[in-house]
């Protein structure tokens, strides 16, 4: 298993350079769209920003680990990466999440344990950026 690259933290990207979001939750549709996302990032030179959100916050330390050990396989070089653990309504923390890092695109996969339809719906309506629906 390889480890995961180094995380850099955003503040070492260019001045003006917005990331691009990918929502990951281990199903196949989030490794597609994390790979689709990853792709975009390398293509239009933008930092990534992983996003796993829990609806509970206990046990947040294993659950990073678990995450990172997952991303291990996943081809991430090259890019500045951040994970990110927010812990809420899946929704609003995605449109707070585009909101508040100037995202320039929002990348989900259409798994149906992630992305039940009025998720979705509210996401794409509030969301401060285009978001990207992978199947």
């Amino acid at each position: 298993m390889r480890e995961l690259p180094d995380l850099r933290h955003p503040a070492l990207a260019a001045p003006g350079r917005h990331p691009i979001l990918a929502v990951y939750d281990g199903s196949a549709a989030s490794k597609h769209a994390l790979a689709y996302a990853a792709g975009l990032a390398r293509r239009t030179d933008h930092w990534l920003i992983i996003v796993r959100i829990w609806r509970f916050g206990v046990r947040q330390a294993e659950r990073m680990r678990r995450v990172r050990t997952e991303l291990a396989d996943t081809d991430l070089g090259g890019l500045d990466i951040e994970i990110v653990f927010p812990i809420g309504d899946p929704a609003r923390e995605l449109i707070r999440a585009t909101a508040e890092r100037r995202a320039d695109a929002l990348v989900i996969g259409a798994s149906r344990r992630l992305t039940p339809a009025p998720m979705t719906f509210r996401v794409v309506r509030r969301a401060s950026c285009p978001v990207v629906v992978v199947p």
